[in-house]
C-alpha cells in the first residue's frame, strides 16, 4: 500500500567527509612540478552525506547518522546536516577529506585521508538510532570499507539492527585492497541480517567472485535474510533488482552527463525513499534512475520533488 506521507524514517550510517573535486587533469605533472587546473568545487560528501543530502532534497524523512572531528572544517561539514548533527559524537582528530580530480574521459581520481570516519563505532551508531524500529523504518550502511572500526563491527551491528525491527540496506562500495576470500568469508557473516545490497556491476562481481552478473545478484540475494534483493547499479545502462528466483531491470534515462559523483549514493536515495513510501521494488527502480539522473545531468545538483516521483506510479 502506497501513501503520500509515511511514520517511517530512512537512517543513513556511515562516511560523511568533505570532497574537494578539482579538475580537469589532462595528464599527471611531474614530480615537484606544480599544476593549474580550470575549477574546484567543495562540498559535502562520501556515501552517507551525498545520500542524506539527496534525502534532504526529496522530503524524505531521514536521520545522518555519523561522527566528527574537532578541526576547523568539523563546524562547516556540520552546518549542512543541522537536524542530525548535534547528535554526532566528537573525536580529537582531522576531519576526513577526500580530493578527486577529474579527467577528459570523465574517469575521476580519488585521494583520501583517513580522519574521523574511521573512528566511527558500533555504540556512536546505536545511540543515534531508536531501541525499536517503527514498521517500515530502514538503516542504510554506506562505506563500508572505509569506516575501519565500524566495519570490523559489522556482524554484530546488522544482528542488533534486525533484532531491533530494522529492515537493513548496504551500500559496500570497493575494497581498497579490492575482493579476496578472507574478505568474502568475513562479509558472509552479516549478510543474513541484511535486507538489500545496493552496489555496483564490479562490486557485484567482486563480492559474488564471479563473472555472471545475474547469477552473481541472484547468489547475493540467497544469502540475505529472508526476501532480500540485490540492487544493482549500473550506469548509463539502467540498474537491476536480484532476488534469488528472478531479476528484473529498467533502462537508465536519456540525460545531459554533468557531474556524476555520487550518482550511486542519489539512486539509493531515490530507491530507499520509494520504499520508505511503500512503493514496489519495480517503482523504486523508477525513483532510483530519475533521482541519480536529474542529480547528474545538473550543476548546482538538482533533484526531482516528492511529487513528480509519486507521479511515476502511474507510467507503465
Amino acid at each position: 500500500m502506497t501513501t503520500s506521507a509515511t511514520d517511517a524514517t530512512l537512517y543513513v550510517v556511515g562516511n560523511i567527509n568533505i570532497d574537494l573535486i578539482m579538475g580537469t587533469l589532462h595528464h599527471w605533472p611531474a614530480r615537484g612540478t606544480e599544476a593549474m587546473l580550470e575549477h574546484s568545487v567543495m562540498r559535502p560528501g562520501g556515501s552517507a552525506g551525498n545520500c542524506a543530502l539527496a534525502l534532504a532534497a526529496l522530503g524524505t524523512p531521514h536521520r545522518a547518522v555519523a561522527n566528527q572531528g574537532d578541526d576547523h572544517f568539523s563546524p562547516w561539514l556540520a552546518g549542512y546536516f543541522t537536524d542530525s548533527a548535534p547528535f554526532w559524537p566528537r573525536y580529537a582528530c582531522e576531519t576526513s577529506l577526500t580530493v578527486g580530480l577529474t579527467h577528459p574521459d570523465s574517469e575521476r581520481t580519488f585521494f583520501s585521508n583517513q580522519g574521523h570516519i574511521t573512528r566511527l563505532t558500533r555504540q556512536d551508531v546505536l545511540v543515534q538510532l531508536p531501541p525499536r524500529a517503527v514498521p517500515g523504518d530502514i538503516v542504510l550502511l554506506c562505506g563500508a570499507f572505509l569506516c575501519l572500526r565500524l566495519f570490523d563491527e559489522y556482524p554484530a551491528l546488522l544482528a542488533t539492527l534486525h533484532r531491533r525491527g530494522f529492515q537493513v540496506a548496504v551500500d559496500t562500495g570497493w575494497p581498497p585492497d579490492g575482493w579476496n576470500g578472507g574478505l568474502r568469508q568475513g562479509i558472509a557473516r552479516w549478510l543474513g541480517h541484511c535486507d538489500y545490497l545496493l552496489l555496483n556491476e564490479v562490486e557485484t562481481l567482486g563480492l559474488a567472485d564471479s563473472d555472471d552478473l545475474a547469477l552473481a545478484g541472484r547468489t547475493l540475494a540467497a544469502r540475505l535474510a529472508p526476501g532480500g534483493a540485490c540492487v544493482i547499479k549500473r550506469g548509463a545502462e539502467g540498474a537491476t533488482v536480484c532476488e534469488p528466483e528472478s531479476v528484473f531491470s529498467r533502462a537508465a534515462e536519456q540525460v545531459n552527463i554533468v557531474d556524476t559523483i555520487g550518482a550511486g549514493d542519489s539512486f539509493n536515495a531515490g530507491f530507499l525513499s520509494a520504499l520508505l513510501y511503500g512503493y514496489s521494488r519495480r517503482q523504486a527502480l523508477r525513483w532510483g534512475i530519475r533521482v541519480a539522473g536529474q542529480a547528474i545531468g545538473s550543476s548546482p545538483r538538482q533533484y526531482p520533488d516528492r511529487v513528480s516521483l509519486q507521479s511515476l506510479a502511474g507510467e507503465e
